[in-house]
């Protein structure tokens, strides 16, 4: 196996990608966000046309996935913290699993509250 495919098994380098993969999903979602803020600065009644709107089954299914992304973009940022202000140990390969199961059950904690 050669030193590129070696790097790209570990898993620092699966945390790198979904940090940086939920970074992205977290900027495209924020002129979504920025307008539905401004719906409400047009009155009431098309913020809550909007908002009835949100509580379709696959509207709620991405309001997970938004929260999926943020948990894992957050987790991702702790981890780039301990990296940086922590000497390197074997423990931070279990760190990044613990992460990742943190981002995934705020997905799922989320999901339960959302139905």
């Amino acid at each position: 196996m050669n030193q590129a495919m070696a790097t790209r098994n570990h898993p620092a380098y699966w945390a790198f990608v979904v940090h940086r993969v939920s970074g992205i999903g977290l900027v495209l979602f924020l002129p979504a966000h920025l307008y539905v803020l401004s719906l409400a600065l047009q009155g009431a009644a098309k913020l809550d046309g909007f908002l009835s709107w949100t509580q379709m089954p696959l509207v709620k299914f991405a309001e997970t996935v938004l929260v999926v992304l943020f948990a894992a973009h957050m987790t991702g940022g702790i981890r780039l913290l301990a990296i940086e202000f922590l000497p390197w140990r074997d423990w931070q390969k279990t760190l990044i699993a613990i992460m990742a199961g943190v981002a995934v059950a705020a997905g799922l904690i989320f999901l339960m509250r959302a139905f």
